[in-house]
């Protein structure tokens, strides 16, 4: 089959790769969709040693199902499906109750840290454990199931926190992944929803997609138009999306006494300083969020019925075989005037 293989930082070989084939709980999947993810360019040039070289990346992806591993009961030849990045064992504490994000055996499918190499859907062809696919509703193409898996990132950063109907929540950082979390929390009732960034085009399409209010940090005081929206008051939540100092502390400056920080974004390893006092003093609650635990069905009906739209979000879908240039365009510094690109195999 073909394949787009990382054979060392910032290089990537589309290339001729051995057939998977599903093992006795695993489905073969013909991959339809693949979208490139933002952690995939870290991972490309090697800045964050978690796509160890040689080795086939992709997490977001859908497709149809070709064969099935002897013990596979619930699935056949044909049923369009899409799978969650996470392989977890099933079986470990976390499992167990339900938090699978947490599992103590995590694999992440297209990744290759020290512990292990798990080849993506950056190919023709995706062998996967059935116990992490989900059906497709038939309405649904095969790009825009492909971005399930940013839309539960987002569905259970929101649900890390109860949103109370006329609360006022601020995103910082107009990403995907934050323009995602904007639209969920209109969809879960809040009833201010501030984005944050330092780009207008993106703050503009945060407004289109369901920003009640946009603020250009580079542009004015972020934390005190917040205030001035909330006559005085500050956010009931925020939820932090970039992964910065800069980013961090504006989270815990825009909120209320007694307000809560969800903490999404982690684009660095390293240590952020953290303002203990003003947490301490204000009883901030701090939430991290990691990946998602579940909730792929509401993220599918959501992303079907329109409550979540991915359309402005998908730049452009174009062949595995342009998928090199295409590594080389999202990184370059002009890379973020691009929000998803979807590659086909």
């Amino acid at each position: 089959m073909k394949a787009l293989l990382l054979t060392a930082p910032s290089k990537l070989e589309l290339v001729d790769f051995p057939e998977p084939k599903p093992a006795d709980d695993e489905v073969l999947l013909r991959i339809r969709a693949c979208g490139i993810c933002g952690s995939d360019i870290h991972g490309w040039d090697g800045s964050t040693g978690r796509r160890q070289t040689p080795l086939i990346m992709g997490h977001e992806a859908s497709g149809e199902v070709i064969a099935t591993g002897p013990r596979v009961t619930s699935w056949r030849a044909g049923d369009r499906v899409t799978f969650d990045s996470t392989i977890s064992c099933g079986t470990c504490r976390f499992c167990r109750e339900g938090a699978v994000n947490l599992c103590e055996n995590r694999r992440v499918v297209g990744v290759s840290p020290t512990e292990y190499k798990q080849h993506g859907a950056f190919a023709e062809r995706l062998a996967i454990p059935e116990r992490i696919l989900y059906r497709l509703p038939d309405n649904l193409p095969f790009d825009q199931a492909a971005m399930v898996e940013p839309v539960s990132i987002a569905v259970h950063a929101v649900q890390r926190t109860k949103i109370a109907p006329n609360s006022t929540a601020v995103v910082i950082g107009s990403g995907m992944i934050g323009l995602l979390v904007i639209q969920v929390l209109r969809w879960a009732g809040a009833k201010n929803v501030v984005a944050v960034d330092l780009a207008d085009n993106r703050l503009a399409l945060a407004a289109q997609l369901g920003a009640t209010h946009t603020i250009n940090s580079g542009k004015v005081d972020a934390a005190a138009e917040v205030a001035r929206i909330t006559d005085g008051l500050g956010a009931d939540t925020s939820f932090e999306v970039v992964g910065f100092t800069p980013t961090l502390n504006l989270a815990l400056a825009v909120l209320k006494r007694g307000g809560t920080c969800v903490l999404v974004g982690n684009l660095s390893p390293k240590t952020q300083d953290f303002p203990l006092q003003a947490v301490v003093t204000k009883e901030i609650t701090i939430l991290g969020s990691c990946a998602s635990a579940g909730e792929y069905p509401l993220c599918l009906e959501l992303i079907a019925n329109g409550a979540v739209n991915v359309k402005p979000m998908i730049e452009a879908v174009a062949p595995l075989a342009d998928g090199a240039a295409w590594f080389s365009k999202l990184s370059a510094k002009d890379g973020g005037k691009y929000m998803k690109v979807i590659l086909q195999p």
